[in-house]
């Protein structure tokens, strides 16, 4: 048996930082306000304060301080609170990759999706969002109203692994 746990850390703030003009000229004030370059597709960057977790051309899913992105955004995007619409799971232990690939069509035991990185996918008829948070946990990012469905699924599959 696969040992992996299922946590609902405590909610915490999530904004949805999108852009829709000027992808370079934002980009240029948020390394200027921020001290670091807006992280690639697929990839999370920032600091104990701030982390932006990229699933989307121009869309990033924002965890901590916000007060300056959105004179970053300036004209060219928005900043949009999305917390009450989104669980965050965690699931942690040797087997949270083997949980990943049950109803899931990503390839969550791919060596390169490493700590990090992220990923957008369906999991047993679900939009998920992906973030690997180290070796031996990722965060799976649920819409609110599928969150109990998911886990149960999980859970169960879970058992079996």
């Amino acid at each position: 048996m696969t040992e992996v746990t299922i946590t609902t850390p405590p909610a915490a703030p999530l904004h949805v930082f999108e852009i829709w003009g000027n992808p370079a000229a934002v980009a240029k004030r948020f390394k200027a306000a921020m001290g670091f370059a807006l992280p690639a597709t697929g990839q999370s960057g920032g600091s104990d304060a701030l982390r932006l977790i990229r699933f989307e051309p121009t869309v990033w899913l924002v965890e901590g301080d916000i007060s300056a992105l959105g004179d970053v955004l300036a004209e060219d995007g928005a900043l949009t609170a999305t917390s009450g619409g989104i669980v965050r799971m965690r699931l942690s232990g040797a087997g949270w990759r083997t949980l990943l690939m049950e109803g899931g069509v990503f390839d969550a035991e791919s060596p390169t999706f490493a700590a990090g990185c992220s990923a957008a996918t369906i999991i047993d008829h679900v939009n998920v969002r992906l973030h690997v948070v180290s070796d031996d946990a990722c965060d799976a990012y649920v819409p609110l109203s599928f969150s109990a469905g998911l886990l149960h699924f999980w859970k169960e599959a879970a058992l079996s692994l």
